[in-house]
């Protein structure tokens, strides 16, 4: 019989926390303790009833001390689902515990971040991990076989397009402010820029065109593509086929004119990427650095007037119909 590895959860409130307690649930292990400053936490009745639950992370800290050295109870992972600026911090506080630690992307905000990251896991010998899911997708798999056994030279013209709207919390809440969340392509980008980035190969040029409050624009040249984007959460955006069927969610990649079907098999990949990693595999911080890089850049960098043919079709519809922005 397998045995089962302990788990403690800090931002068991927040809006992934149940993909995490599902896959801790449904891999055979077991969540010990749970954190977060909210008490909105009846989710955890569905899995993990049981496990001790804390509003103040000074307890929280103390009682994975105690459960230590009093019970010999030992955390093997912390997950971390909190706010993306306080990652690097939970990061830091799961490893020097003892456990490894299955944080949320982005990883981190800065580069800088991950350097320093690396260190610890030299010093306390222990493991952080990132949840990349979109490596896992089939449809995704699928590309990169086909990217692969393309000729040598070939270069992939690739758009990608993610709307996902939200409401007025948003802007309230800690994602609406960029010192914590990162921005927009921090927020819902890194994801998908990892996975471009997976696929065709090293990013040799990024352009940013906006990125601003609800929405981002670009082009990346990668060894294997050229890259037109756009995201937002600007409910505005969303086509009205899709605004129909009452969803409020778009996404589309499209690569030399072909729709990559990717918007069913969403929901399971978080329990993928626990088993991958319980098994000895999963993503690292190696794995993580192109797409912090990336958002990092997308940041910091100036904004320039797009050509014709590096421009998402998006960017200039949206200008045209509010030529203030």
């Amino acid at each position: 019989m397998t045995h089962k590895k302990n788990f403690a959860l800090i931002g068991a409130a927040g809006y992934i926390a149940p993909r995490h307690l599902k896959a801790i649930k449904d891999t055979g292990n077991v969540l010990l303790a749970a954190l977060d400053k909210n008490d909105s936490v009846g989710i955890m009745d569905s899995y993990f009833p049981e496990a001790s639950f804390f509003v103040e992370f000074e307890r929280f800290d103390r009682h994975v001390e105690k459960l230590k050295r009093e019970k010999g109870i030992k955390l093997d992972y912390v997950s971390i689902c909190t706010p993306n600026y306080l990652h690097d911090a939970h990061i830091r506080m799961a490893l020097r515990s003892g456990a490894n630690a299955i944080c949320e992307k982005p990883l981190v905000l800065n580069p800088w971040n991950i350097d320093a990251l690396e260190a610890i896991e030299e010093e306390t010998g222990n493991k952080i991990y990132t949840i990349l899911q979109l490596r896992h997708h089939q449809a995704i798999l699928d590309l990169k076989k086909k990217v692969a056994e393309a000729s040598k030279d070939k270069v992939f013209e690739v758009d990608l397009t993610y709307l996902t709207s939200r409401g007025k919390w948003y802007y309230a809440s800690w994602k609406g402010d960029v010192a914590k969340s990162g921005g927009i392509a921090s927020n819902i980008g890194v994801h998908f820029f990892d996975m471009l980035s997976w696929v065709f190969g090293e990013l040799k040029e990024n352009l940013v065109f906006e990125h601003s409050h609800d929405r981002a624009s670009g082009y990346f040249v990668f060894e294997k593509a050229r890259v037109k984007w756009f995201l937002s959460i600007n409910y505005d955006l969303i086509p009205e086929e899709i605004k129909e069927k009452g969803q409020r969610t778009y996404r589309s990649i499209t690569v030399d004119g072909d729709e990559v079907e990717f918007s069913g098999g969403f929901t399971e990949l978080h329990t993928e990427s626990y088993k991958e990693i319980l098994k000895g595999g999963g993503f690292g911080l190696k794995d993580a650095r192109n797409s912090i890089n990336i958002v990092h850049e997308i940041r910091n960098k100036e904004f320039v007037e797009p050509k014709e043919e590096e421009v998402h079709p998006l960017f200039y519809s949206e200008k045209e119909k509010h030529p203030f922005m």
